[in-house]
């Protein structure tokens, strides 16, 4: 196993590895900005290395510096966390290069993905079933207007390198299809340095459904349940649950059954995820993330299974050691996103927090790097952490979040909390009736 790794982000998910990595007899290294020289995960991990001023391109995103740590520090892996470089197939070439482990997938498999064309028809050929659309960018909008014509109104007009919802535009006729492909199309280019889009098939109150996978060197892929992550607000998620209120074990097991032969065929390796749009039944790919992502907690209350652990394992050359049929499947579990931000609006409250407490009890979880007197800067994610909780079925789940939600408490700036306490009470929500589309009317409602 590994003597040191270093952990290349930080917050929260710096803390998780770093825990993972302890629990193995594994030594750390943090790295970090001058703006967290006090942070957490700073202060938990054996060693640090500042990496840059504030800014997270001349920091966080510092690939000299992140490999120069490495090598000052004798770091033989890198986890990328999720976020910042965790898919940048660039990155993982060049640790490999100097002779360091990168603990996430293959390069190619990161290059792969990154690209939402070549992505949806390399999953096309393997056997997961995609959105209809067009089979690769459009260039001009004649084109465009062809193939929207072919598949329907409305469609969804998505930027080829985007992500977290950049550089997406709705056409509902084809009067409004030269606006939405001018507006992605700039959007993308701003964001991805990439105006590149591609059309798809809008479909109206699809479920956002996930598939979690894990795989290692010696061709075995597993899959470890889905989870819903449909309580989106502008195409970001803030509530995800596992398992969703939407599928049984025969959809489960037929989608997760799909996917693991599709990524043996690929040669897959560490962990990923599969994202499907689901409507009336059907699964429709959206994309694959080839890391770690936020919500891997809640995979984690109901299997068991420590999934840092096992992106370690693997990739030191490790097999998973135990077979699909060994995961079970056990209560529920929901994950909410705690972010400084105004629980209406949100709009970025960074600053002091005065006090800080976190609820516990039986089936609650907290992943959080805040503490009292820690001042949030404006420079990065506005996550403060995730709240999640574990029942044995869904309703006693729900009844633990609001018990929790009540005890949560962060003082000196404004969080999302209030807004996950009204969810709890909203019918929709507790009977698990929603769509990706649900947020975003309530919060309308809200805000008028």
């Amino acid at each position: 196993m590994f003597d040191k790794v270093l952990i290349a982000n930080r917050g929260e998910i710096a803390m998780r590895v770093n825990r993972a990595c302890h629990e193995m007899g594994i030594k750390t290294v943090a790295i970090h900005s001058t703006a967290d020289a006090n942070a957490m995960h700073v202060r938990m991990a054996d060693e640090s290395v500042c990496v840059g001023p504030p800014p997270a391109r001349d920091s966080y995103l510092n690939i000299p510096a992140i490999v120069t740590a490495c090598e000052v520090t004798g770091a033989q892996a890198v986890h990328p966390g999720y976020g910042f470089l965790s898919e940048n197939a660039r990155f993982a070439e060049i640790v490999g290069e100097h002779g360091i482990v990168f603990i996430g997938p293959k390069p190619d498999h990161i290059r792969l993905m990154g690209d939402k064309i070549e992505a949806k028809k390399a999953v096309k050929r393997l056997g997961i079933p995609v959105v209809p659309g067009s089979d690769g960018g459009v260039t001009n909008d004649d084109d465009a207007k062809r193939i929207a014509a072919a598949i329907g109104y409305p469609v969804l007009v998505k930027a080829a390198a985007g992500g977290g919802g950049r550089g997406m535009k709705v056409a509902r006729s084809e009067s409004e299809l030269s606006l939405a492909l001018a507006t992605a199309r700039s959007e993308a280019k701003a964001a991805f340095g990439d105006d590149s889009v591609y059309l798809e098939k809008y479909l109206q109150l699809p479920r956002h459904i996930e598939v979690q996978v894990l795989a290692d060197n010696q061709g075995k892929v597993i899959h470890l349940g889905e989870r819903d992550c449909s309580l989106q607000r502008r195409h970001q998620k803030v509530w995800e649950e596992a398992g969703s209120p939407a599928l049984n074990a025969e959809a489960r097991d037929k989608i997760g059954a799909v996917v693991t032969n599709a990524l043996t065929k690929l040669g897959y390796l560490g962990v990923g995820t599969i994202e499907f749009l689901y409507e009336n039944g059907e699964f429709y790919f959206i994309e694959m993330n080839t890391r770690l992502q936020v919500e891997h907690p809640v995979t984690e209350m109901i299997t068991g299974i420590d999934l840092v652990r096992e992106q370690v394992r693997v990739a030191h050359g490790g097999s998973i050691g135990f077979d699909q049929s060994d995961v079970t499947f056990s209560g529920h579990a929901i994950e909410c996103r705690i972010n400084a931000e105004n629980p209406l609006t949100f709009r970025p409250s960074p600053g002091l927090i005065k006090d800080f407490h976190v609820p516990g009890g039986l089936g609650v979880r907290v992943d959080s790097a805040a503490y009292s007197g820690y001042k949030i800067p404006p420079y990065y994610d506005s996550l403060i952490g995730k709240l999640i909780v574990h029942g044995r079925n869904r309703n006693e789940c729900m009844m633990r979040l609001r018990r929790s939600l009540s005890e949560f408490v962060i003082d000196g700036v404004e969080t999302t909390i209030p807004l996950f306490q009204s969810l709890v009470t909203e019918p929709d929500i507790v009977n698990g009736d929603y769509s990706i589309h649900w947020l975003e009317n309530f919060l309308k409602r809200k805000v008028g």
